[in-house]
């Protein structure tokens, strides 16, 4: 398992950089898109959706979503709006993950409910992906990236290696609070070499700390994901990335982390 996880991301790795360097943002804000739409494919199934053609339909509202609420992104106060709102909703979540199995009944028995979630996890995450490349340029898409790795990396190793106190072992119980603290140890590595590389958005300090809350909030994205497949009895959302899962496996933490990043940045600028 761990020498496919190694080679997946060795493959894919290149491929994002890439990506996130050479296009322009609003070619990065369709590919990104095309991302999203895959994981919204995943995400339906958590929703109970079996038949393929209701799983397209919801990846086809998903699209839709996101191809209207892009030129949104330039107009006015909209880009905050939606950052507030996915911050709201991440509020939400963390209340679900530690109440749980209480206060998820709703999820539990609507399909419906699972599926407007799944649009609250996506939508505002692709905008903010899309809102840094555009306005902070692709070096702060590729920081979150890496920093988001870093944690997931550091956690994984300090988990196996010292993991002793478990963190919500009724959600997922391989994770354990010595894992977060390696995780935290290793994306405050990168940030701290980050702010060598980019221009500095604020004071180094003030952007460490908000390098650790997104280690924490990336925790809680992979979390909920966790409490949606045990709602709806799946081990992984997908298996198109051999090591990692399904898509949706692989960019849970992100679609925390990147609205909080994003506002992190405006409110510093």
């Amino acid at each position: 398992m761990l020498k496919q996880r190694i080679f997946t991301a060795l493959v894919l790795a290149p491929l994002a950089l890439w990506g996130i360097l050479a296009m322009p943002p609003q070619a990065f804000a369709i590919a990104v898109g095309v991302i999203f739409a895959m994981a919204g494919w995943e995400w339906s199934r958590l929703c109970g959706l079996e038949h393929p053609a209701g799983r397209a339909a919801y990846v086809a509202l998903l699209s839709l979503a996101m191809a209207g609420g892009y030129p949104l992104l330039a107009q006015g106060n909209w880009p905050l709006a939606i950052l507030v709102i996915a911050l709201m909703w991440w509020a939400l979540a963390l209340m679900a993950v530690l109440g749980y199995p209480q206060g998820t009944a709703l999820w539990q028995r609507s399909g419906v409910a699972r599926g407007i979630a799944g649009l609250l996890v996506l939508l505002p995450s692709w905008a903010a992906l899309a809102l840094l490349h555009e306005r902070f340029g692709p070096g702060y898409v590729i920081l979150l990236m890496l920093v988001v790795w870093g944690a997931d990396t550091g956690a994984y190793f300090a988990g196996r290696a010292f993991g002793r106190h478990k963190l919500a072992p009724r959600v997922s119980p391989g994770k354990t609070w010595e894992g977060v603290a390696g995780g935290a140890m290793l994306a405050l590595l990168v940030a701290w070499v980050g702010t060598y590389w980019l221009e500095p958005v604020g004071s180094h300090a003030v952007f460490l700390l908000l390098v650790l809350l997104l280690v924490l909030i990336s925790i809680l994205g992979d979390l909920l994901e966790s409490l949606f497949k045990r709602i709806a009895d799946v081990k992984d959302s997908g298996g198109l990335l051999p090591g990692h899962g399904g898509v949706l496996d692989r960019i849970d933490s992100l679609t925390a982390a990147a609205p909080l990043f994003a506002l992190g940045l405006i409110w510093l600028n």
